[in-house]
């Protein structure tokens, strides 16, 4: 598989499967979070609270870990390995592009003062257990 192909993958897996944990450190160990994302030519987004620990957290460490992808086929089931650093944005064309109905349960809607945009900047991305020989093949950023 070429980069190229690689990176076809991994943008693909990105926009198909958005929900995946995203890990943080809280006191010097490492925590983790179900979060659904929306991509953005490999630029992560997610919505979330402000007055979260993660965003607490982010704001002491802003570089993240997401896997995306592994659909519990075993071994061969391609998946997406993503280091980045996160910036809390109140991007208001983004919040209203994540915005679902089941976020009502938490804001009253995209414009809701509490709602914040996690944006994650790609800094290492590594497609794993693409069977064709490699285990993982690392994207160019």
């Amino acid at each position: 598989m070429n980069k190229d192909e690689a990176r076809s993958t991994v943008e693909q897996i990105l926009s198909q499967d958005m929900t995946g944990p995203m890990s943080t450190i809280q006191h010097e160990k490492p925590v983790s979070r179900y979060m659904t994302f929306l991509n953005k030519d490999l630029t992560l987004y997610t919505a979330t609270s402000k007055d979260t620990d993660k965003v607490d957290e982010l704001r002491e460490n802003p570089y993240t870990h997401i896997l995306l992808g592994y659909e519990g086929d075993g071994y061969g089931d391609a998946y997406v390995e993503y280091q980045g650093k996160v910036s809390i944005t109140d991007d208001e064309h983004i919040k209203k592009e994540l915005w679902v109905d089941e976020m009502q349960a938490y804001f009253d809607g995209p414009e809701d003062p509490n709602l914040a945009i996690l944006k994650i900047t790609p800094e290492h991305i590594q497609l794993m257990n693409k069977m064709d020989g490699s285990a993982e093949i690392t994207l160019d950023l």
